[in-house]
């Protein structure tokens, strides 16, 4: 690449852990396109580098070429995952032991997809723009499966990148997450092309689809969202320090902060009809008190509807019982007309994995229960009083592009709730905003975010935000319901649309990397 040989002939010869380390360093490199940094230019940077790492590496040498990938996924990871040493300070005399071991564990983790990814490409032996565009069907192949395997762990995927480059982020209603990652690593590998006449005019054809779909993706954000009649929603943001939060003796106050901010008046001049209140908003079973149910009914009034993220027992006669985080909705007289409980358990958090292996060491789930947290059934579209069907959601489920919704009865809205008090002002509760917002954008449809300290949201279906409340303040958000948009392709045939993308990425690499030498 004549624009720096300089640095090109030092990259491509490094061995040894001097390569690795090139490779952590081109990783931390472009996890900097992360949100909320969102200096997306920087993975234009690191995937052009570590490419040339892996160019002067003999197609035998699987260690060299798998650490190469590994080293450029550990780097990424680790700096992208950062926020989680956060949580480990809230009960630091109990957890805070466990911090490098969970946060360098599991960026070394996630990095063996990545380490594979570089070995398969490695392995073909293309060169070029096949090159390129066989990293990107690989990697993305690799992401898809990190978000699969063992659960699944698909936060900050490379296209995460897509929410801080403007309207480009309008191509997930197509192909989603995965199809932006491909696009995102292919743009980002193949400019440097430009500067090689051979490969020049296919490198300009693909980066000639990053204007384009920005220029698609500004058409898009043309249209016209108009409000529900008659929807009037209230976001609760009580700003609950973690530490405070599961206290006994502040269970009382909790809820008598929650009462007063939901009676509030109507900041926008409409009656409230719905209130939202956040993820295990309450540090007891709501459902369980008579009392407390009394007294959600005399603040709703007998006609608003609540919204709110609260633990759940399941008895079980002669068994451990069942603890489940999940959402309850009441009507106005008080009674529970919708229940959800959260499938997607975080790893660490609310379950821990290889338990059999861990806990003898002293390792623990990081959020304690009596009893063990339990799985539910998966999205489900319920009837809400006044307002169309309705799919909730609870925090980190919002991470995860499949399966986000029922595909076989679509909501109207979405509901997510979530507590990123674990993580203070860090990067993580903006990462999990942007990927709350590009389910929106995914799905056609608004989504209502209630987190206990932010970021709370009101995200139209095109993922603008209509109105926020920042980390670390205690407020309210009164804003009409935006209407959906319909479904969009994603929406419709998600596995069909990846796959496609996925094939004239494979196509295109086949076409253009072979070496008739």
């Amino acid at each position: 690449m004549p624009f720096d040989a300089r640095a090109e002939t030092r990259l491509k010869y490094l061995l040894g852990w001097r390569r690795v380390g090139a490779a952590i360093l081109a990783g931390v490199l472009a996890a900097l396109a992360l949100p909320p940094l969102d200096l997306w230019p920087a993975l234009f940077l690191a995937i052009p580098a570590v490419l040339m790492l892996l160019e002067n590496i003999g197609r035998k040498n699987w260690r060299a070429a798998f650490l190469t990938g590994w080293g450029f996924g550990f780097g990424y990871f680790l700096f992208a995952f950062h926020w989680v040493a956060f949580a480990f300070f809230v009960n630091a005399h109990d957890y805070l032991w466990m911090m490098p071991f969970a946060v360098g564990g599991l960026a070394a983790s996630m990095a063996v997809y990545w380490g594979l990814a570089f070995l398969v490409v490695n392995l073909a032996g293309f060169e070029g723009l096949g090159r390129v565009a066989l990293l990107g069907v690989v990697l993305t192949l690799a992401e898809l499966l990190r978000g699969f395997l063992f659960t699944g762990f698909p936060w900050a995927q490379p296209g995460l990148a897509g929410d801080g480059m403007g309207a480009v982020a309008q191509t997930v209603s197509l192909w989603g997450m995965p199809g932006l990652t491909l696009l995102i690593l292919l743009w980002a590998g193949a400019w440097p092309l430009l500067f090689e006449r051979s490969q020049r005019l296919v490198a300009l054809l693909v980066l000639a689809t990053l204007p384009l779909s920005w220029a698609w993706g500004n058409f898009r954000l043309q249209t016209d969202v108009a409000d529900m009649a008659g929807v009037n929603i209230r976001i609760v943001q009580p700003n609950i320090p973690q530490e405070d939060k599961w206290r006994g003796d502040n269970a009382r106050a909790i809820f008598d902060q929650l009462l007063e901010m939901s009676a509030r008046p109507s900041g926008n001049g409409r009656p409230v009809t719905h209130i939202i209140w956040p993820e295990s908003a309450l540090a007891f079973l709501i459902d369980e008190s008579a009392a407390a149910r009394s007294e959600v009914a005399a603040m709703l009034g007998g006609a608003r509807v609540l919204v709110t993220g609260t633990l759940r027992r399941e008895v079980n006669a002669g068994r451990e019982d069942k603890i489940y985080n999940s959402v309850l909705a009441f009507d106005g007289a008080g009674k529970i007309v919708a229940s959800y409980d959260k499938w997607r358990l975080v790893p660490g958090g609310e379950f821990l994995p290889f338990e059999w292996l861990l806990q003898p060491l002293g390792f623990r789930k990081v959020v304690t229960v009596p009893g063990s947290f339990a799985a539910g059934q998966g999205p489900a579209t319920y009837d809400m009083p006044q307002a169309p069907p309705v799919s909730f959601s609870i925090c980190y489920e919002a991470v995860f592009p499949n399966r986000f919704v029922d595909s076989a009865v679509r909501p109207q809205w979405l509901v997510n709730v979530t507590n990123d008090g674990w993580f203070g002002n860090s990067t993580g509760p903006h990462q999990h905003l942007a990927q709350a917002r590009l389910r929106a954008i995914e799905q056609g449809l608004p989504l209502i975010r209630s987190a206990n300290t932010g970021v709370s949201a009101v995200i139209d279906p095109l993922g603008r935000y209509l109105a926020r409340l920042p980390v670390g303040q205690e407020g309210l958000i009164d804003w009409p319901l935006p209407r959906d948009l319909g479904p969009t392709p994603f929406s419709r045939y998600g596995a069909m649309t990846i796959l496609g993308l996925l094939l004239a990425g494979g196509i295109l690499a086949f076409v253009t990397g072979r070496n008739p030498g």
